[in-house]
């Protein structure tokens, strides 16, 4: 079968991947992610992190068996995109499939970003070892995904968001437009807008914002922070920990009701911050499980950057597969 290509949307990075039939990565690009425009500019630079993938792995887009796609908000099966918050003026609805399908000249399918990530861990990375798994994504905001019994389960459409569990009561503003979310606390959008009111409003001291002009960046992304826990910056640390007490709350709580084998940590945050901070995570959980003497087995996720991408291809092939199965059967 053709190669096929593998694009993974997230709030502060857009990466691309083409991979051979045994998830062999061939070629791989990144860009950002737009701050300003709208869901067509998205659009543009994720076809244009493809194409750089495909010029790497020496392909044309449109030779390609298809492109799966990662997305945040909600999708439908025609690969409409809505409510993708953490993305610039995404409020409506973007016909994402139909729109890089046209670009590039092949078939796309759009599919949740965080649960073709926990898909792609279960498969080929941290997550082999079990038939139940909750993976968490912490990066621009906390996405969930979840493997019960060995099958991905997603719900209505709506599994899997455990950013939104509530960690607290009338709690910090969350850009869902509750309240009390574990992504109010956690997500890196959340984390950058609480520190720049207490260094701008409060007065409190961090080198954040200067480590993010030394390195021309115009948001908080997960190497600043990692670069500022290295230089001992106390508002740093304090968000951190702040960040992983919600995580702590939040994670277990879910546990608590689906009593899953294993978590993995994923996404920009909890890739960059790594084991260190998985076993935080993992302590700040025991308070809050009820099955105490058992916990979930917690791993950084194996795939890295790379896994969104990668799980979104294992996503197209298994619908071409299905496809395939359904046509020889008639």
């Amino acid at each position: 079968m053709p190669a096929c290509g593998g694009i993974d949307l997230g709030g502060t990075k857009i990466q691309a991947v083409i991979v051979d039939d045994d998830s062999n990565v061939l070629g791989s690009a990144r860009r950002a992610t737009p701050t300003a425009g709208g869901p067509q500019d998205v659009a543009a630079e994720m076809e244009t992190a493809l194409r750089d993938a495909a010029m790497a792995a020496e392909l044309e887009p449109a030779s390609l068996a298809g492109v799966g796609v990662g997305s945040p908000g909600t999708i439908d099966e025609a690969g409409n995109v809505s409510s993708a918050r953490n993305l610039p003026g995404w409020t409506g609805t973007f016909a994402l499939a139909a729109t890089l399908s046209r670009a590039l000249g092949c078939r796309v399918l759009v599919g949740n970003d965080v649960q073709v990530a926990t898909d792609a861990e279960f498969k080929l990375g941290a997550g082999r070892l079990y038939d139940s798994l909750l993976g968490v994504f912490w990066g621009t905001g906390v996405g969930g995904g979840l493997i019960l019994d060995g099958k991905p389960w997603t719900g209505r459409g709506g599994a899997g968001e455990i950013g939104h569990v509530v960690v607290e009561i009338d709690g910090a503003p969350c850009t869902c437009g509750r309240r009390g979310c574990m992504e109010a606390y956690a997500g890196r959008a959340a984390m950058e807008a609480r520190v720049r009111h207490l260094h701008e409003q409060k007065g409190r001291k961090t080198d954040l914002f200067e480590l993010m002009q030394e390195r021309g960046r115009t948001r908080l992304t997960s190497g600043i922070w990692a670069r500022a826990l290295e230089h001992g910056d106390k508002l740093a640390v304090q968000m951190l920990e702040r960040a992983v007490r919600a995580l702590g709350a939040g994670i277990a709580s879910a546990v608590n009701v689906l009593d899953v084998e294993g978590v993995i940590i994923g996404g920009g945050l909890g890739i960059r911050l790594g084991h260190p901070y998985a076993k935080l995570i993992s302590d700040a959980m025991l308070p809050h499980l009820f099955a105490d003497s058992r916990p979930p087995h917690v791993h950084v996720a194996a795939l890295g950057d790379l896994g969104g991408a990668i799980g979104a291809t294992l996503a197209l092939r298994g619908l071409q597969t299905r496809e395939r199965n359904r046509h020889e059967s008639d």
